[in-house]
């Protein structure tokens, strides 16, 4: 874990990322790496100055362009239950927005590699990680639904929004006893599912709750 790295930035915020750790664990969450990841992550810093007061409630927050960033608890119980099949070491997130998603794996895993399709929101997510001295991750400016092939297969797959089904592109691209999390249904009904590849010819999939999501859109933007 890269925690290290981050310690003592934004410190004045502590308390209330303290606060937001706490309602993390009465919710459920029970990964300890993933919540002393999240105590010492500025999210403060992945919003807009005029959102940063309510970076530490435990709510969605736009960030431009139609996105969000997800909500703590979200980004907490996705990543918990990736890590729950192992430490993976190459994972592909589709959907940077922020930023924050995609800091919260780099501190867990090997090597992210973050594919977005609107190019400003990259930008600004690959400054705000440089600032955090995450190095371990990669980014490309492409359509997510296709994932990033030539730099597959991957342990595990976090999917930051929702297609109506799972792209066969992103389970072409999940290893062998890798694991996806990915929210799928339209605007009226998602569920955030777990996906594990079992064989080569083989998936399960497992629905882990209700959730709300952006669209997984096609296309890219400059």
């Amino acid at each position: 874990m890269n925690t290290h790295q981050i310690a003592g930035i934004g410190m004045t915020s502590q308390r209330t990322r303290d606060r937001l750790v706490q309602r993390l664990v009465e919710a459920g969450i029970r990964d300890q790496r993933v919540l002393e990841v999240m105590r010492m992550l500025p999210r403060h810093l992945f919003v807009d100055e005029a959102l940063a007061h309510r970076a530490y409630e435990d709510t969605a927050l736009p960030i431009g362009y139609n996105q969000t960033i997800s909500q703590p608890y979200i980004v907490a119980r996705m990543t918990e239950a990736l890590l729950n099949g192992g430490e993976p070491q190459r994972v592909l997130e589709v959907g940077t927005g922020s930023g924050f998603q995609t800091a919260v794996l780099a501190c867990l895993v090997g090597s992210v590699f973050s594919v977005e399709r609107i190019k400003p929101l990259q930008d600004k997510a690959r400054g705000r990680l440089r600032d955090l001295q995450l190095r371990n991750v990669h980014f490309k400016h492409a359509d997510g639904s296709f994932g990033w092939p030539e730099k597959g297969p991957f342990d595990a797959i976090i999917c930051a929004a929702a297609p109506e089904q799972v792209p066969p592109e992103l389970l072409a691209q999940l290893a062998v006893g890798g694991r996806m999390l990915i929210p799928v249904g339209g605007q009226q009904e998602q569920q955030l599912r777990l996906v594990e590849r079992i064989s080569d010819e083989s998936c399960q999939q497992q629905v882990l709750q209700g959730v709300r999501f952006v669209p997984l859109l096609a296309g890219a933007i400059r």
